[in-house]
This record gives C-alpha cells, sequence and structure tokens, in this order.
C-alpha cells in the first residue's frame, strides 16, 4: 500500500486534546458530545481549530490549526475551548482531562454512532469497550519522507519521558491502580497499538501497511494507533503516547519538548549523524517502568544499559536543546518542563487530592474540573477540602 507522504512545514505544530463532559455535580461522565456539537454547528466552520466527536459520547476532541510556533497552536487550542464552553456552560456539563476517570465505569459509557467505532468494538470486545481513555496528539511537520522513519525511532527513546510528564490515570473505574499511567497499558491492548515497529526506511513502513491491509488487519495509515506514527495525511509525525493532560500550560510543554526533539533530531539527519536508538527490548521496558512509576521511574538511556532517573534525563535534555527552543520561539512553552519536573506530574496530585479527601474520587473529580478551568490550584484545592 501506498502512503503518500505530504508536503508540510518543517516544525510546525498541531495538536489534538481529547476532554471529558462531566456533570458539574456529580463529575461523572455524560453523553453529551453530540449535543455540544450540533449545537456549535456552523459557528466554527471558519475557525482554525475544530471540535469534533471521538469513540465515546462522553468525549469531545479540540484540534489546532497548523502552527508555526507551539503558541499559536495551543492559541486555537484555546479559543476551541471557549467555543465549547458557549455550550457546556449553560448546560451546567464541565470539562476536565485526565487519561482516566477516577470512578466512571465502561458499561454506562455510550459508543459514537459511527459505522468505524462499531467496526472497532466489535472486532476488539471487551478490550474496546473499556477504552476509557483520554489523550493529546502532537503532530510535529517533517521535510523529508526519508527523516521520517529514523525520527520515529529515535523518538521512541523519548516516550518515558513524554509518557512520565503527561501521566494522569492512576485511578480506574474507582480502584487506585498502583501505576501513574494506567491508559498506557490499557490502550495498548487494541490490535496496531502500542509501540511502533523499528522500521528503518518509509517504504518499510508502506510494506507493513500493505501487509496490515491485505490480511484484513486495518483499511489505511488512519488505523495505525502507534505510540508514535508516521501522518501520511498531514506530512508529519505524530506522538500518541501521552496521557491527556489535565492543563493547557501542561499540553504546551510536552508539545514543546516533542517540537524541539523532533527539530534536534532532524538537525542531525541534515548533518549525517546517527540518530540515537535503543534495542526494542530497553524500549518496551522504558515504557513499562514510566507508566508504573511516573516521574519517579529509573530509565535505561543508552545501549550499553546505564540507567538514570527519567528527571535527571529529562533536566538534561531540557539543558541541551534550550538553543533549539529558542530557535522554534517556544522557551516559555519549553521552560514548562521543568515547571513539570518541580511541580509534579498530574498523577502525584490527584493521588495527593485522595489521600486528602480520605479516599473520596469525586473530589479528585472536581480538583480535575478545577484545574482544567483555572491551571494548577493543588494548594487552594487542598485548604477547601473538608477536614
Amino acid at each position: 500500500m501506498t502512503a503518500p507522504f505530504a508536503t508540510s512545514a518543517r516544525s510546525s505544530v498541531g495538536l489534538e486534546w481529547e476532554l471529558m463532559l462531566a456533570d458539574g455535580s456529580t463529575g461523572d461522565l455524560v453523553p453529551r458530545a453530540p449535543d455540544v456539537i450540533e449545537a456549535l454547528g456552523d459557528s466554527t466552520a471558519h475557525e482554525r481549530f475544530t471540535v469534533t466527536g471521538e469513540l465515546l459520547t462522553n468525549t469531545v476532541e479540540v484540534t489546532s490549526g497548523i502552527g508555526k510556533t507551539v503558541a499559536a497552536a495551543v492559541d486555537d487550542i484555546a479559543d476551541a475551548i471557549a467555543a465549547v464552553r458557549t455550550v457546556t456552560d449553560p448546560l451546567g456539563l464541565e470539562l476536565l482531562c485526565a487519561g482516566s476517570h477516577p470512578f466512571a465505569q465502561w458499561f454506562d459509557q455510550q459508543v459514537t454512532d459511527k459505522n468505524r467505532y462499531h467496526k472497532l468494538i466489535e472486532r476488539t470486545q471487551w478490550w474496546g469497550r473499556n477504552m476509557m481513555i483520554w489523550g493529546i496528539h502532537v503532530h510535529v511537520g517533517v521535510d523529508d519522507v526519508n527523516k521520517v522513519m529514523p525520527i520515529v525511532n529515535a523518538l521512541a527513546t523519548y516516550l518515558p519521558h513524554l509518557q512520565a510528564l503527561a501521566a494522569s490515570s492512576p485511578f480506574w473505574a474507582g480502584e487506585s491502580t498502583g501505576y501513574a499511567s494506567n491508559r498506557a497499558l490499557v490502550f495498548q491492548q487494541l490490535p496496531t497499538a502500542g509501540l511502533p515497529w523499528p522500521l528503518q526506511t518509509y517504504a518499510e513502513y508502506e510494506d507493513y501497511l500493505d501487509d496490515m491491509a491485505h490480511t484484513g488487519v486495518m483499511s489505511d495509515a488512519t488505523e495505525v494507533r502507534w505510540d508514535v506514527r508516521p501522518a501520511p495525511r498531514w506530512g508529519t509525525i505524530e506522538v500518541r503516547a501521552c496521557d491527556g493532560m489535565s492543563t493547557l500550560p501542561e499540553l504546551a510543554a510536552v508539545a514543546a519538548l516533542v517540537q524541539v526533539l523532533v527539530e534536534h533530531f532532524s538537525r542531525q539527519l541534515d548533518e549525517g549523524r546517527a540518530l540515537p536508538v535503543l534495542q526494542p527490548w530497553f524500549i518496551r521496558e522504558n515504557k513499562w517502568r514510566a507508566a508504573r512509576y511516573g516521574l519517579d521511574a529509573r530509565i535505561i538511556v543508552d545501549r550499553e544499559g546505564t540507567q538514570l532517573p527519567v528527571t535527571e534525563h529529562l533536566r538534561d535534555t531540557v539543558d541541551r536543546l534550550a538553543d533549539v527552543a529558542v530557535e522554534l520561539k517556544c522557551v516559555r512553552e519549553f521552560a514548562g518542563v521543568q515547571g513539570i519536573l518541580d511541580g509534579g506530574a498530574s498523577y502525584a496530585r490527584q493521588l495527593m487530592v485522595a489521600d486528602a479527601a480520605d479516599g473520596d474520587l469525586r473530589q479528585v473529580v472536581q480538583h480535575l474540573i478545577r484545574e482544567f478551568r483555572e491551571g494548577p490550584t493543588l494548594r487552594e484545592h487542598l485548604s477547601r477540602l473538608p477536614r
């Protein structure tokens, strides 16, 4: 199967953010996405952003236009959220985001009435019905198709870093899982999901697509659900490994890190340098460690098996690539990575709220609602919890 790789501006950025719809009083999920999208109607038709449905009717996805900078893409996302709130606020609905909802049950959710989603559920059954997961997708433009698979493979060495920063799914269906990102391990149960195969060239990627289409596994490239994948239609590499970010500044920070990494690797290829790769078994182990321990993980950072705290390796990466961030005009957003390292990721804040509320996960949802609307407000929220 041929999959022509579209032309895109080098290191341009596009963002997708999957958001939950919840009842403002109970915090439980509500199947109102079709109503929200219908109410918006044509009012957003000429905007740079889009608002669409997803697998479940409790979710809306907001998507940016193509941004020359992370800031431009984030502005689109902020405009999309403002548009959604013109509908949700009068209905008493709240928006929030995390990799999972702390207490909602899969059997209470409704699947969006689209043939693509019905086929997915029919094939995947219990695992498909359990896909109560929310994530972000970061697209970065690549100027040469021959760079795509080398950069995908290099980014795979940084997936645990991105996963740890974004980890926000410590609870699942009312239980504490012991994982910082339970979503990471749930999502990989779908066919064609999980870590990318270590293909060397774009031609090998097209051979993969051909094999999967020929055997009926999938119909086209959009059904490749790797943690990081080529996006031929847009001419981008798309990182899909991250849990849903709980605040807009955190989304911007992770987007900036992805953009900087892609540009850094692209420059190395321009200079004829080989990109870093790890053995597939190390990459798999790193994914599990980041899912289990989040920012407390120790990860394998080279082919010799050297292990470092993911926070230490991230700080070193931020320092080394600071000049790239300057050139890409994402210094402020890139600094947000340091902010997450200093202040903790969403999973840690959720666990702290649960502990302070004696395990009441309704309080965790209200914390997520407040964070999404106002930004990180953990200290203020903790001070308001009943004692």
